[in-house]
């Protein structure tokens, strides 16, 4: 079917209160797993590309992206495309052109002033382009930032760094004045975990939902138990992105094949089993979602 676009998928989900899963590409197996997942649960999905991934593809982003074009066209359920966590203008102003609808553009490294006038020219560019655009928002109150100034509010601060909180005030004024059509919070989730056994703000998340007029998203979800995961849906949470949870999946089923198999030389008998595996963990998250 024609490539969905992410607004209309996080749109629609929002509305429902629902959400929609977002997974992190890096392979064309992560491409084909996503999809494959998605179709056993007969549910819309989005591939999302980082600039992290585009890096470990020197650099460029058509390879990966077109190959995730080719893939969603065929897909039996509706499949967008999704640029992630991109610091980069000039990665950022190849977005239309690769085929994504959407993109996150991450400026949450800077100080809330320098975060939020670069995030305003970039949602500025990005609607006259008609992409729909993410951003994050997040940090510690009462703590000096990581260069050690005591006023948190000149501090910059990960957004998913341990601790780190959204705070629903400033991210109303945040959302009002950069002109985003979502917003990433921070409420207790972080990047890259191995282990799914962190546990959310609900009482913030609650705040934030009643707050912003705007869908929420949610990172890091790859560390929240299947619990965790409804109760951020019915707390708010239209857009769940999922990265760490395929790579753990992958490499697990693969490391498992070629101890068993120590003579096996063909990548495809490994890589079929890296794909099966992600295909389960596509399907089990999405239905965890409800």
């Amino acid at each position: 079917m024609p490539l969905a676009t992410t607004g209309e998928l996080v749109t629609r989900a929002a509305a429902a209160r629902s959400a929609v899963a977002a997974f992190n590409i890096i392979t064309l197996e992560h491409v084909e797993a996503v999809i494959a997942g998605a179709e056993s649960v007969r549910s819309p999905v989005v591939l999302q590309v980082s600039e992290n991934a585009v890096k470990f593809r020197y650099g460029r982003v058509l390879p990966l992206a077109r190959a995730a074009v080719a893939a969603a066209e065929r897909a039996a359920v509706p499949v967008a495309l999704h640029l992630d966590h991109v610091q980069s203008d000039d990665l950022l102003r190849q977005a239309p052109g690769a085929g994504f609808s959407s993109v996150m553009y991450d400026a949450s490294r800077l100080p809330y002033a320098e975060n939020l006038a670069a995030t305003r020219a970039a949602a500025d560019w990005a609607h006259t382009q008609g992409l729909w655009i993410e951003a994050e928002l997040g940090r510690v109150g009462g703590k000096a930032g990581p260069d050690g100034t005591a006023n948190p509010a000149e501090a910059p601060l990960d957004a998913h760094a341990p601790g780190a909180r959204t705070d629903p005030a400033e991210a109303r004024a945040f959302v009002a004045d950069s002109g985003v059509d979502a917003l990433a919070v921070a409420v207790g989730s972080s990047h890259a975990m191995t282990t799914r056994t962190a546990a959310l703000d609900h009482t913030l998340l609650e705040r934030l939902a009643g707050t912003l007029d705007v869908p929420l998203v949610l990172h890091g979800s790859s560390g929240l138990p299947d619990g965790e995961l409804a109760a951020a849906v019915a707390g708010g949470i239209a857009k769940v992105n999922v990265g760490t949870a395929l790579n753990i999946a992958m490499t697990g089923a693969i490391r498992t094949f070629l101890a068993a198999h120590p003579e096996a030389v063909d990548s495809r008998s490994y890589l079929t089993v890296g794909r099966e595996a992600m295909v389960r963990t596509v399907a089990e998250i999405i239905r965890a979602l409800g």
